[in-house]
């Protein structure tokens, strides 16, 4: 569960460049009798969360899995943390740190539902290759040598075997490598491209994708060409569907032409189904003063962007959309080491339930469109 709290650092560079958004706060909350979603006449695309908790207990974990089978038909589990490369690599036993993580969402899969699987290649700071559990990246003079195309494919083999996913995300946010390291860009295409097909070859129906960052991709204030381009070739080459990770207040948008401009972007790209990996908006201010910070936020812009995300779903044929936290995590969020609380803050109040458990106004959206 920590790896969410930990990973973006380098969002630094792209969420907060701005400490204070200029201009007026967003709108307060006031309900509409005629919304976007009367349009969505009969739903074409699956709706779910990802498994994050809100608490660090047993009743909480019950609790989350209970409210994704209830309120979707399709649910995320998020692998994000360390691989045991070494095991893998040197046929050695698999740490039971790892074993009991996949052992616990198996037990706990919702076989109603349609289930995808997002597993993370790069480390935490989408810098490098995942750590192995002590703490060291394998030792490597090519990142698409042969060891470690072996070693992975056994990891995510072992994986989808345990946990049957319908969709699988063999890499989480890619294109974070080619702006954090882009030395290592062409060694991970070479790497990722022989991995897709030996997964393919083995789990023929499993859906393959990569995730990549739209708030990274997509710049309303500094478009770099290059990187746009070389981003929309990469996920139009060899994967089933384009997946996306989203998370508009990184950008500081406010508005729903703004959310609209991303999506617009998005949709020129490619014309492979889409499905957006992880996405969610904040509901409350963000205020971390150690990392001035100060992103303003209220429950109307968080269901203003549900709206317009699940609204471009149904235009644009999404196959999925997974919502980041069914509820927001500030019981999770007290457990976390103090090196760690300022980022763990950074998703904190993005559920469609608060930390009470109280429904948010989008949670009405959400469940609106669902019914459908």
């Amino acid at each position: 569960m920590k790896a969410k709290t930990i990973y973006l650092l380098f969002l630094l560079t792209a969420l907060f460049y701005a400490c204070e958004k200029e201009g007026n706060d967003p709108a307060p909350y006031s309900p509409s009798s005629n919304s976007v979603l009367d349009e969505i006449e009969n739903r074409n695309f699956k709706m779910g969360f990802t498994s994050w908790p809100y608490a660090a207990t047993l009743g909480a974990q019950d609790s989350t899995y209970a409210f994704l089978q209830a309120e979707g038909d399709i649910y995320a589990e998020h692998i994000d943390d360390k691989i045991p490369w070494s095991a893998w690599i040197n046929n050695t036993a698999l740490p039971a740190a790892f074993t009991n993580n996949i052992l616990g969402r198996k037990n706990r899969k919702i076989v109603e539902n349609k289930l995808l699987v997002s597993v993370s290649l790069l480390n935490n700071l989408r810098s490098d290759l995942a750590e192995d559990f002590d703490g060291l990246v394998p030792n490597y003079d090519s990142i698409n040598q042969s060891s470690i195309e072996d070693a992975y494919v056994r990891h995510i083999n072992y994986i989808v075997g345990e946990l049957q996913p319908d969709y699988l995300l063999l890499a989480i946010e890619a294109n974070e490598l080619l702006i954090n390291s882009p030395s290592l860009w062409e060694g991970y295409k070479k790497l990722i491209t022989k991995v897709r097909s030996r997964i393919k070859t083995a789990h023929p129906n499993v859906q393959l994708s990569e995730s990549v960052t739209l708030h990274n991709w997509y710049n309303p204030n500094a478009l770099n060409s290059s990187l746009v381009s070389e981003i929309q070739a990469y996920v139009n080459q060899n994967q089933d569907f384009v997946a996306i990770s989203y998370y508009p207040f990184f950008q500081q948008l406010d508005n729903v032409d703004d959310f609209q401009k991303a999506f617009d972007f998005l949709h020129g790209q490619t014309s492979k189904p889409l499905a957006f990996a992880e996405t969610t908006q904040i509901a409350e201010d963000l205020v971390v003063s150690n990392l001035n910070l100060n992103i303003l936020a209220n429950q109307a812009l968080q269901k203003d962007y549900l709206e317009t995300l699940l609204l471009n779903a149904y235009r644009e044929n999404y196959l999925f959309t997974i919502w980041w936290c069914h509820r927001d995590y500030d019981a999770l969020w007290q457990t976390f080491p103090a090196s760690i609380k300022d980022l763990g803050q950074l998703w904190r109040d993005s559920g469609l339930l608060d930390e009470d458990g109280k429904e948010r106004p989008a949670l009405s959206s959400w469940r609106k469109v669902y019914a459908r």
